[in-house]
């Protein structure tokens, strides 16, 4: 993690630029992270329709907006950021598993069989 000047520390615009920029790059590369698991996660289910589980979402959402308030965050903008990054990655996985499952279908059951 970076080291980073609190908020109350910038005395310039610039100060605060550097510091909201080394901060998206800290979340660029945790979303990444995050990604790494949504993959994964894909690759387990076995079927397109099991990527949308509405009410572990629910639950999810819930949870991450009331954790946000704690933090002193808009519960509103954590809401909307996360559901993005949910929706995104319940179509990330539909894709995977259906490209997956098409690739099953495609393949010859036996070695020779499309002789």
């Amino acid at each position: 993690m970076t080291r980073l000047k609190q908020p109350a520390d910038c005395v310039s615009k610039t100060d605060i630029r550097s510091a909201i920029d080394a901060l998206d790059e800290e979340l660029l590369q945790l979303f990444a992270r995050r990604q790494g698991y949504v993959r994964r996660m894909a690759e387990l289910k076995q079927h397109p329709d099991e990527a949308f589980d509405h009410e572990r979402i629910e639950t999810m959402v819930a949870a991450l907006k009331d954790r946000a308030e704690e933090l002193g965050l808009e519960g509103a903008q954590a809401e909307a950021v996360w559901r993005t990054l949910i929706d995104w990655n319940v179509a990330f996985e539909k894709r995977a598993i259906a490209a997956r499952l098409e690739a099953l279908r495609d393949r010859p059951s036996k070695p020779g069989a499309d002789f």
